[in-house]
């Protein structure tokens, strides 16, 4: 069974774990408009998947 004999410091825990980070955040682009959002979120103008689910300001419903 494996011991480890001397304590890992917290910043060569950090060296070792330095390849583990997550690339930039990945955005879709809303078919619909061309905008770019975060996968499976809203884009700022309220579409989803090509349909318009959330009423924002900008809409005018007179």
């Amino acid at each position: 069974m494996a011991v480890q004999q001397n304590k890992k410091s917290p910043s060569r825990r950090g060296m070792h774990r330095s390849h583990q980070a997550l690339p930039g955040s990945p955005l879709a682009i809303e078919p619909s408009t061309g905008e770019a959002h975060l996968r499976h979120h809203i884009s700022p103008n309220g579409y989803y998947r090509g349909k318009k689910v959330v009423k924002t300001k900008n809409d005018n419903d007179d």
